[in-house]
């Protein structure tokens, strides 16, 4: 029998090392290095079956050569529906067959729910659901809690072996495979228990080599650690051909499907689901439901018009500024880059004249959102001047547009997006960067377009 060979995977970036080193060369982190056996005998891996335990064989069919670039057909297959318009846009327009999806995210924010009320929802199809973690009584009681307690075409599997997976999935046929977790599924090549890195890597590695080989899409689901980084080798992340993170906070009812590595469409996409005692309702307009609130008359909250992927959002931004209790002032972002945050207070005291050294400033995102368009840069600027005087801001009034060091009004992408949704949901005026008016045709829009090239210009139309 071939004898095995010992590798040393760091756990956080998948740098692999022949021997354990205390400190990862290529991310710096500390004790991560985790030993994985991993086999060195190739004619016993040529031997192996299509998709067998390990998985550690190529990913084409068998006995396929080299090939030529123009040989290659470039047709694309029919993507699969998932009957969920936020999903399909995240994952760049559907499912795509043979591929392999990384669903990560907290304990308890809804994984198993969405993708169970998405296997329930997919009639005609067959799904093998294979559940690591719950019970059939279980997954039973989570159906009729979100009113599909019925779904004859979707199967469901109590396993943690892989061996037996695989042996139901040749029994069954599935046309998509749904694991539910990865870090509970073990195989008997590794010694390790399940969810430790060797552990991890062969068994995705195996699943990965079924999904290409047979052309079954298989969904995985992960967790997340207290770094907020996918448990398991980082490498896991490699393996697979999308990862998608599921997003919020358990205490607000929206939750963000954020896409983080798409090797079939944009990584720039985003979905909102709200979160009902009946499972997750895909949110179609979600700026409707983030400016619910009536806020005349309150200081410190400023509207932005955001794009997150293709879509706009308006964005209701808060702010506090109040006077700093102790000796070192308090700088706190929700939803916001902190250090964007310093240096926009930084822009505003040096370029602006406000004084806020010596002020506690508080910034919250509404509605558990995390934005990173930097046309928020505005709004932000906005609203903490708004409390720091205590005036509030005329309803009726957006703004979209980035703040440089010197104090200008940088020009943004996707305006007239940006403009039609504000003007839809029946703002009167909005602050957008004077570059911006470079070829677009004010006369389609019914809302007033106030262009500005400074951050002082803004703030003079807002408070006079």
């Amino acid at each position: 029998m071939a004898k095995d060979k010992t590798v040393y995977v760091c756990s956080n970036c998948g740098q692999e090392s022949p021997k354990w080193i205390g400190k990862c060369p290529a991310c710096g982190q500390w004790n991560t290095f985790k030993e994985i056996r991993v086999a060195a005998d190739t004619a016993a891996m040529a031997a192996r079956p299509a998709f067998g335990a390990a998985g550690r064989g190529g990913i084409g069919p068998a006995g396929a050569g080299p090939m030529r670039l123009s040989q290659i057909s470039s047709k694309d297959e029919p993507r699969i529906d998932m009957n969920d318009a936020e999903l399909n846009r995240v994952l760049g327009g559907g499912l795509v067959p043979g591929s392999l999806v990384l669903l990560g995210g907290e304990p308890g924010i809804g994984k198993s729910t969405l993708t169970l009320q998405t296997a329930l929802r997919l009639p005609g199809r067959r799904i093998l659901y294979v559940s690591g973690e719950e019970s059939a009584h279980q997954l039973k009681m989570r159906a009729e809690r979100i009113d599909h307690p019925e779904g004859d075409s979707c199967l469901i599997l109590c396993e943690t072996s892989l061996e037996r997976i695989f042996a139901h999935i040749k029994d069954t046929s599935p046309e998509l495979v749904v694991i539910d977790s990865i870090q509970t599924i073990a195989t008997e090549e590794a010694d390790s228990g399940p969810g430790s890195p060797a552990q991890v890597r062969q068994c995705a590695a195996a699943l990965l080599r079924f999904a290409k080989t047979s052309g079954t899409p298989v969904i995985l689901i992960g967790h997340i650690t207290k770094e907020g980084t996918l448990a398991g080798p980082k490498i896991l992340e490699h393996i697979v051909d999308t990862v998608i993170q599921f997003e919020g906070d358990q205490h607000h009812v929206y939750r963000i499907l954020r896409s983080t590595k798409n090797r079939f469409g944009s990584t720039s996409e985003l979905g909102i689901y709200e979160m009902l005692q009946t499972g997750l309702r895909p949110v179609a307009n979600p700026s409707e439901l983030l400016l619910s609130q009536d806020h005349e008359g309150l200081s410190g909250i400023a509207i932005s018009s955001a794009v997150e992927g293709v879509r706009p959002l308006l964005v209701e931004t808060q702010a506090l500024v109040s006077t700093a209790a102790y000796g070192t002032p308090q700088r706190t972002a929700t939803g916001f880059d902190q250090r964007r945050l310093n240096m926009l207070l930084a822009v505003l005291e040096k370029r602006v004249g406000f004084k806020l050294a010596q002020k506690d400033v508080f910034l919250n995102i509404a509605g558990g959102l995390r934005v990173t368009d930097l046309a928020m840069d505005l709004s932000v600027i906005a609203a903490v001047l708004s409390s720091n005087v205590d005036t509030p801001i005329e309803a009726g009034w957006c703004m979209a547009g980035e703040v440089g060091l010197s104090g200008e009004v940088r020009p943004v992408a996707r305006i007239a997006q940006r403009i039609a949704e504000a003007e839809k949901l029946g703002f009167g005026h909005i602050i957008i960067p004077r570059h911006n008016l470079q070829g677009l045709s004010r006369g389609k829009f019914k809302i007033e377009l106030v262009p500005v090239r400074k951050v002082e210009e803004a703030l003079r139309a807002l408070f006079g």
